[in-house]
């Protein structure tokens, strides 16, 4: 016959209190909202089809999403919990009331995939921290910069910088800039020339080109007529993305081209097989049913982020959640230790070269030196800020 075990009026207590503690203490919940643009014609399925590179192939939220499901354990390990809200806006003005409809719901951050403009009138709507997942303008970090806005996709300074030393790795050091027609192209044209100019490259000569239906400008989108000359690469400016990707193997003589064709320097690229990288490309296909792209990457990084911030400071409130992002050091698979520059915002972090079927080096190049971290040779270094705000 079993024998009966009765526990005692000592041990009942304890498993009493005990218990009841369980119930007093639940995980803190802490909350996010992550604006994205209405209709957003990034993610037109034409668009989407053709996968420019460094475009958008899906929404923010898949990333973000996948980097919170991964931070679970963690975070329950800690006694919190992260949610993050997606909701869309349609101008600047619906960018700012969502930022202050987000901070009076109790939000501790705010992630945005938003237009510049939208992104600063949200930012400036609030006092909370604000992670940039899409907006790659560098006027953002410098003159238009602002006190809780952390950028976590690259800026076109740093797409431009990896670029040029690679170029200089190769010695390739004549270069032919041809710029499209928008102002965005004028933009990071400028950009791109004063990556060259950082770099000692030599620009032999910038063209304008421009695709269009009319016969009498037919000559502007002539690959054959526009690429003519002495030079030894080709560095192409679209932000459209059509004509950059018709430009390669049609140039008048044998030249490489980089820039937003042939080879460019992406935050992500999905068959990159390096630290840990085919395992995150990996759960992020498996969870969003499409290969990871470098604007999915910098929303699964601002999701990571902002759940190590709640892991280090699980107890709020949202001011040391924003200094544990200032403070945060991440792994973002890319081999390195990144964080936050305190001059402009930015995320440090290694920029991946690839010609869209897989990657073929990384920046910063071997042999580029920096007096403190490498990783500022990509991007506005300190001497050259000009931000004015305290971080």
């Amino acid at each position: 016959m079993p024998r009966l075990q009765f526990m005692s009026w000592r041990d009942r207590a304890i498993g009493a209190a005990l218990l009841g503690v369980a119930t007093l203490a639940p995980a803190a919940a802490f909350k996010a909202t992550l604006l994205v643009p209405a209709g957003d014609e990034r993610l037109d399925r034409t668009r989407v089809e053709r996968a420019y590179f460094g475009h958008p192939t899906g929404p923010a939220s898949d990333g973000v999403q996948v980097a919170l499901k991964e931070a679970r354990l963690e975070l329950e390990s800690a006694g919190a919990s992260l949610a993050v809200e997606t909701v869309e806006v349609g101008s600047a003005a619906e960018a700012r009331a969502a930022a202050q409809k987000a901070e009076k719901g109790g939000a501790v951050a705010l992630l945005a995939d938003l237009p510049a403009d939208w992104l600063l009138a949200g930012a400036d709507a609030v006092r909370l921290p604000v992670l940039n997942l899409g907006a790659t303008e560098d006027r953002l970090r410098q003159q238009d910069c602002r006190a809780r806005l952390l950028h976590v996709i690259p800026s076109e300074r740093m797409r431009a910088d990896a670029l040029a030393q690679a170029l200089v790795s190769r010695k390739w050091s004549s270069v032919l800039l041809l710029t499209g027609p928008s102002a965005q192209d004028a933009q990071r044209a400028a950009v791109a020339q004063a990556a060259i100019r950082r770099y000692g490259l030599k620009l032999a000569g910038p063209r304008p080109f421009k695709l269009s239906g009319d016969p009498r400008e037919r000559d502007l989108a002539n690959p054959l007529l526009l690429t003519q000359g002495s030079h030894e690469v080709v560095w192409v400016v679209d932000s459209d993305g059509e004509f950059a990707r018709m430009l390669p193997y049609r140039t008048a003589t044998p030249r490489p081209v980089v820039g937003d064709a042939g080879l460019t320097a992406l935050a992500w690229h999905a068959q990159y097989d390096r630290f840990g990288a085919p395992q995150v490309s990996r759960r992020f296909a498996k969870g969003a049913q499409r290969p990871m792209s470098a604007t999915d990457w910098s929303a699964w990084m601002g999701g990571k982020a902002l759940a190590a911030a709640v892991v280090a400071a699980p107890k709020g409130p949202a001011a040391a959640v924003h200094k544990a992002l200032l403070d945060a050091e991440l792994d973002g698979s890319k081999g390195v230790a990144m964080s936050f520059r305190p001059w402009d915002g930015q995320l440090r972090q290694t920029m991946l070269l690839t010609d869209g079927q897989g990657v073929i080096g990384t920046a910063p190049v071997d042999g580029v030196l920096h007096p403190k971290n490498s990783l500022d040779t990509l991007g506005v270094d300190a001497p050259e800020k000009l931000c004015k705000v305290a971080r």
